[in-house]
């Protein structure tokens, strides 16, 4: 327990001195972004461990991080999962969750091949995009696909198809440097979790040098993704600093920075509050304020707590829209 406070006389200073600092502190105000944080494939995905830990015992493994956020995991890992990168780590009378981020095809026949016990946690938005590939390839289509190379979500989506059915790009540049004619037949997809604007000008870029590429019935970024940009886009104007809530490897965060710097405001990923500088604070009196959507609520709050300890806030939440979307577990963990 802290010492009670020690009277002036003594050098050090009163409860009601110390309680006059912190109203003298400068006013500091804080946009909060909704929606924010959690979206329905995350919430989904972290039922769908604690359910089998519940309904399997712990251990439980879980193939890559189950959503990109430290807290989460580790708080899994609490209550019993272990974390793995490939499946040859699982011991064979192990169950295993696959991430939300999706696998490529080779994975659950490998996990039928050696009869494992196995969930799949991949985001239904994301299994909609595995869909749409198959089809496109049953329709003799060669795939562009507009994603980060090396992200999980694009490792499983290319492993939907061979090798070969699809092709790569991430910028307008590597636009410029494909070899297809306007003869072949084309179509593109998307990750989901990329930049909404930075999106538009690479599928404005295929078509303009393709003009008989063929897209998706509607656009493969989630809602989540959209919603989220959308949100920093009506705080970074009226903030002299942004402040995202989110993973260094977290897609969707990495966004929502790139969003704020588009529109002006400099902006900061963090994954804690004990990563904030007081010094970032020097010559701020606006702050805007999301979270990725693998970053708990909790880690929200922790923030405003964390500010709330250098100024006074005052807090705003500022809403772009209203998520309602709910999606259903696996039927193995509700039967």
């Amino acid at each position: 327990m802290n010492a009670p406070f020690q009277s002036s006389e003594s050098g050090d200073i009163s409860a009601t001195e110390a309680d006059a600092a912190k109203q003298d502190r400068p006013q500091l105000k804080l946009l909060i972004a909704a929606p924010r944080g959690f979206c329905a494939g995350v919430d989904r995905a972290i039922e769908i461990v604690e359910r089998a830990i519940e309904r399997y015992g712990a251990p439980v493994y879980v193939r890559h991080e189950i959503v990109h956020n430290k807290y989460v995991v580790e708080s899994l890992m609490a209550q019993g999962a272990v974390f793995v990168e490939e499946l040859d780590e699982v011991p064979d009378d192990a169950p295993v969750v696959f991430s939300a981020h999706g696998v490529p095809k080779s994975v659950p026949a490998e996990a039928e091949r050696r009869k494992l016990l196995y969930v799949d946690a991949t985001c239904p938005l994301v299994s909609k995009v595995h869909r749409q590939a198959e089809r496109q390839i049953e329709k003799g289509q060669h795939i562009i696909f507009v994603g980060h190379a090396g992200h999980p979500e694009v490792i499983g989506t290319m492993g939907q198809v061979d090798e070969g059915q699809m092709t790569l790009v991430e910028t307008v540049e590597d636009v410029e440097t494909l070899d297809f004619s306007t003869e072949d037949n084309l179509s593109y997809l998307t990750q989901t979790t990329l930049s909404v604007d930075d999106t538009a000008e690479i599928i404005a870029a295929l078509e303009a040098r393709y003009p008989q590429i063929v897209g998706p019935k509607a656009e493969d970024i989630c809602y989540a993704t959209s919603n989220r940009q959308a949100a920093v886009k009506q705080i970074a104007p009226d903030a002299d600093l942004v402040l995202v809530i989110g993973a260094p490897n977290s897609s969707n965060s990495l966004r929502l920075v790139e969003v704020s710097e588009r529109c002006g405001t400099p902006a900061r990923l963090i994954q804690r509050a004990s990563e904030i500088d007081p010094a970032w604070l020097e010559g701020v009196n606006t702050i805007g304020l999301t979270a990725g959507a693998s970053a708990p609520e909790l880690l929200v709050r922790e923030v405003v707590r964390k500010l709330a300890e250098w100024r006074k806030v005052e807090e705003q939440t500022i809403m772009a829209a209203e998520e309602k979307m709910v999606f259903k577990l696996p039927r193995q963990l509700v039967q």
